[in-house]
């Protein structure tokens, strides 16, 4: 039995806010467990917390993270997503219909596109996020996405990054791909780098600040460098 209560650990609520941050952190494809403590893939997220918490055009912007109740995806269920809906509706009780932006790193970026139909939601930015072949699109709408990832990514696959963009886009959603320099999986090379880029888009897509002029009709990454797999359930014993 699921208890889904607790869902949202906020971070920052200023007094009088005008949009919300939600980040969602990484997981496994297989696990009925509760996360750990310490949580790697949670701690992974943090620095993105407090990037985009201390940006001055953020100082109206509700900043939480997204607890979830087991470890994994596991399958049909999609554990990670009924985590974020609860997480939404305790942020409606707390604040109001505030617009949202989810921000997920792996596991956490494919929770994150699919709660993209909820209202509330604006925009999603992936990190690296895990887009398995054929992981729906039509559900968007209005739905703005940009996703990141470097195409070295040993765990998850770029290629399906950007085949996910493309396929958003032909539905007639805002999508976009940004090719990550460094970094892999982890984010960890040149991490200021990823965190800055998230907080960009992030802000970016709440309106707060500039998104680059032609983002969503930019070209799309043709394809990742080879060596790229996806995350399945053969790696299951890897946290990401």
């Amino acid at each position: 039995m699921r208890k889904p209560a607790g869902a949202l650990a906020l971070y920052r609520v200023p007094r009088d806010p005008a949009a919300a941050v939600l980040l969602l952190h990484g997981g496994r494809p297989e696990g009925f467990a509760a996360p750990p403590t310490p949580n790697l893939p949670g701690l992974r997220m943090r620095p993105f917390t407090r990037a985009i918490a201390g940006a001055g055009a953020a100082r109206d912007v509700v900043v939480a993270e997204v607890r979830y109740v087991h470890r994994g995806w596991n399958g049909h269920r999609a554990d990670p997503v009924h985590d974020v809906w609860q997480a939404l509706r305790e942020l409606r009780c707390i604040a109001g219909p505030l617009p949202v932006v989810l921000v997920g790193h792996s596991m956490g970026g494919r929770a994150a596109l699919r709660a993209a139909a909820d209202p509330l939601v604006r925009a999603v930015v992936g990190l690296a996020p895990w887009c398995p072949p054929g992981e729906p699109v039509r559900h968007l709408g209005d739905t703005a996405v940009v996703l990141l990832h470097d195409e070295a990514d040993q765990v998850t696959d770029a290629r399906a990054s950007w085949d996910y963009v493309r396929r958003a886009r032909a539905r007639g959603a805002r999508a976009a791909g940004i090719v990550m320099p460094y970094g892999g999986h982890a984010m960890i090379r040149q991490a200021r780098s990823w965190h800055r880029a998230a907080t960009a888009a992030t802000l970016g897509l709440l309106g707060l600040t500039a998104l680059p002029e032609g983002l969503f009709t930019s070209r799309i990454p043709a394809a990742a460098r080879p060596g790229s797999t996806t995350l399945s359930a053969a790696g299951a014993h890897r946290p990401v």
